[in-house]
């Protein structure tokens, strides 16, 4: 009979649900490394590491988003947290002051889903409400007005939101029903929208209702069907929209001709994705090897990383790019700079480095000079 105690790989506690034999309590740590001037590692400093800091003793984070200088987490129990830098009202606490430590926003525990941008945050309840705070001179709050506002607001009345992007001015959300909304910044045509207008409120994109998965870059986004189709649109001066050029689009625009792509993150000007078969490809802007395929050379077009088929989630930050396979281990490639790639020191890389040896990563999020990541934490009974 298998060993069901002690710590566990992500495949051991996957084989042990489907037996029926599970009987783990399972903790959520979350640990942070890279530049820190803002308080962005939630280590009570605002020392950059190169390594990973564990951040408080908390061991039931659920969810984290890493963009510009700031984080926001949500806990297994439905609350939200936040830290780093404020300047717009991003913690969504009410002020413009820094926090170099997780401050609770509010007392509500309904919150399902979690996006922070460069200086503002949006986050999805469960009751399907969408709620933005933060910078908004372009509108990317979606609340009809281009006032800035320090905690959180409702967008709209729909009761429908399942999930929603932000990294830089402009946002994107999918709703229960599959319609792809878009608002923010427009200056590179990535709303989607087939102009260059900034829109202060949620604007459809087409009319198509099959949309499973959007992420905002700086100036483009990128959306997968529930069919498996990639398609992208805005800003492509690095080849960030993967279409073999390097031509802007305004309007969404298939990525080739495969339906098997299952998971899609875009950052300032690269882009990421993991196709159903576990194989990992980028393209884009490469000048710090943030790609991973061993060059500096950008690409216009997708490239797979390496023949590996375990790859589980991928999150592009500025210059950087980290990624957790199936087995839980977590790696990092890209600009080196303060520390930002976990491997303790300050170079680049252009290719996949595993960072530590721990084995039971479930999630990271690469931000734009720091990265956040969960570690899993199985004991067994």
């Amino acid at each position: 009979m298998p060993n069901y105690s002690g710590v566990w790989t992500l495949q051991e506690q996957y084989e042990a649900i489907l037996s029926g034999n599970w009987t783990g309590i399972e903790q959520y740590e979350l640990w942070a490394w890279g530049y820190n001037n803002d308080g962005q590692l939630g280590d009570g400093t605002t020392v950059s590491r190169s390594s990973s800091v564990q951040v408080g003793s908390a061991t039931n984070w659920s969810q984290v988003d890493a963009q510009g200088t700031h984080i926001a987490v949500i806990k297994t129990d439905g609350t939200l947290w936040a830290w780093g830098r404020n300047s717009s009202g991003q913690l969504g606490d009410d002020t413009v002051v820094n926090k170099s430590s997780p401050i609770q926003v509010g007392d509500l525990t309904t919150w399902s889903k979690i996006a922070a941008g460069s200086t503002d945050t949006a986050a999805v309840k469960t009751d399907g409400t969408l709620w933005t705070w933060g910078s908004n001179n372009f509108g990317q709050l979606g609340l009809g007005n281009v006032a800035s506002i320090s905690s959180p607001a409702q967008v709209g009345a729909l009761t429908n939101w399942s999930q929603v992007s932000v990294v830089y001015k402009h946002a994107a959300g999918i709703t229960t029903g599959g319609a792809l909304f878009t608002w923010g910044r427009n200056t590179t045509g990535q709303l989607g929208l087939g102009n260059d207008i900034a829109r202060s409120s949620p604007v459809q994109v087409g009319a198509l209702t099959n949309w499973a998965q959007a992420a905002t870059g700086s100036f483009h986004t990128a959306c997968i069907t529930t069919d498996g189709t990639l398609f992208t649109f805005g800003f492509n001066s690095s080849g960030q929209l993967g279409l073999g050029d390097t031509a802007n689009k305004s309007s969404p625009t298939q990525v080739g001709a495969l339906t098997n792509w299952s998971q899609v993150n875009a950052s300032g000007s690269h882009t990421t994705a993991v196709k159903t078969d576990g194989t990992l490809w980028t393209w884009g802007y490469n000048n710090y090897g943030q790609l991973g395929d061993g060059t500096t050379v950008s690409r216009s077009s997708p490239v797979q990383i390496g023949a590996l088929t375990n790859w589980l989630q991928v999150s592009a930050g500025s210059y950087l790019t980290a990624a957790v396979k199936t087995d839980g281990t977590l790696w990092t490639w890209g600009s080196g700079f303060s520390g930002r790639t976990g491997h303790n020191d300050i170079l680049s890389r252009s290719s996949p480095v595993q960072v530590g040896t721990l084995i039971t990563w479930s999630q990271v999020s690469a931000g734009s000079a720091f990265t956040a990541a969960i570690y899993e934490s199985r004991t067994g009974m």
